[in-house]
């Protein structure tokens, strides 16, 4: 069997992604279950987290978010039997590839999928599901009748982030940068009941003329909104700002001015800089900033029950067509190469899913 890899020979370089020939599995373990893969999503690798809790290899097995048949059980295991379709993602420091036909899994991170969810789906929603869960309920209590802001909602993320959010009642506002994410935004519309947009209002900052904070205040009559979930933020002046940082995205003081008082703020910016001026403008609003790491449900075991109620929910609002993701067609593994490059570059605004 062929397994596909992540290879950075050093600092700096950039990365190459190889086909590995794989031995036979090892024998199945106590806990272990052995899937049949049927669809594997592709998510960014990051290097840097990986170097910082001392994950880092040379040779980083690609693919964790998947979809398969179970083909035998550990001894045991007592969630699944072989034949049961489950879906799940693999944990930071596992050894297999989901670009895999056959893998072992620790039955712990795992979940049944319904039957009337297609492999690809399943795979392709798990993770936006478990960031939208983290940053929406666990982060910032989303509710009925808050505002919550959502950057960049025509992204797979932002997608779901706002249709989690309406389902909760919330309205929702949220940034596109093109027309045609203004135009998808507009068109989302809920599963069943009323056909009112999902999207309250759609701010185009393509042509970086619109101010989000104005249009923002604007919306909710000088208030603020409660909820933030940026894609990004700049921290410094444009004059002062790396080329690197796209210009669409919002500054720092434009999300401070536009959060309402007792709001909360989740960045996934992991070196966002405050200074005194935004801590105390922070403070006297009692809003708070919280980071958003998809990866804490795997790096600390304390909360698996949790972990593993999201993935079950996640998976039951896809099967009852509450979660539309954003997917691309499905890729043949033979492609996979070429797929994971663009992930890799952030150039892919659709999720791309391998199917077997």
């Amino acid at each position: 069997m062929k397994a596909l890899y992540c290879q950075q020979n050093s600092s700096g370089e950039e990365m190459t992604f190889v086909f590995q020939e794989r031995e036979n599995l090892p024998p199945t373990r106590e806990n272990d279950v052995k899937i049949q893969v049927r669809a594997c999503a592709l998510s960014w690798i990051d290097t840097k987290l990986l170097s910082e809790i001392k994950l880092e290899k040379e040779l980083l097995p690609v693919g964790r978010e998947v979809s398969g048949v179970v083909l035998e059980v550990g001894r045991k295991v007592s969630f699944f039997q072989p034949d049961d379709e489950v879906v799940g993602i693999l944990p930071l420091d596992s050894e297999e590839s989901g670009l895999c036909e056959v893998i072992l899994v620790h039955e712990h991170y795992l979940v049944r999928k319904p039957e009337k969810v297609c492999w690809v789906e399943a795979a392709g929603t798990v993770r936006d599901g478990v960031r939208a869960y983290t940053a929406l309920h666990y982060l910032s209590q989303v509710s009925p009748g808050k505002t919550v802001l959502i950057m960049d909602g025509a992204s797979p993320f932002g997608t779901i982030a706002i249709q989690l959010a309406q389902h909760r009642g919330a309205k929702v506002i949220s940034t596109a940068q093109s027309l045609e994410d203004k135009q998808y935004l507009e068109r989302l519309r809920p599963p069943v009941g009323t056909r009112q947009p999902l999207v309250a209002r759609v701010i185009d900052v393509s042509n970086g003329k619109i101010d989000v904070a104005e249009s923002c205040l604007e919306e909710t009559g000088g208030l603020g909104v409660d909820i933030v979930l940026d894609a990004g933020v700049r921290t410094y002046n444009n004059e002062d700002e790396s080329t690197l940082k796209p210009q669409l995205l919002p500054h720092k003081h434009d999300i401070i001015t536009l959060l309402g008082v007792g709001g909360h703020w989740i960045t996934t910016e992991k070196n966002l800089q405050l200074d005194p001026p935004d801590t105390c403008s922070l403070f006297l609003k009692g809003a708070t900033v919280s980071f958003l790491n998809d990866e804490i449900w795997n790096l600390s075991n304390i909360q698996q029950g949790k972990y593993l109620c999201i993935l079950e929910d996640i998976m039951e609002k896809l099967a009852s067509n509450i979660f539309r993701p954003q997917l691309d067609e499905p890729i043949p593994l033979y492609e996979a190469k070429v797929s994971m490059e663009i992930v890799q570059k952030n150039q892919a605004r659709k999720r791309q899913v391998i199917q077997f």
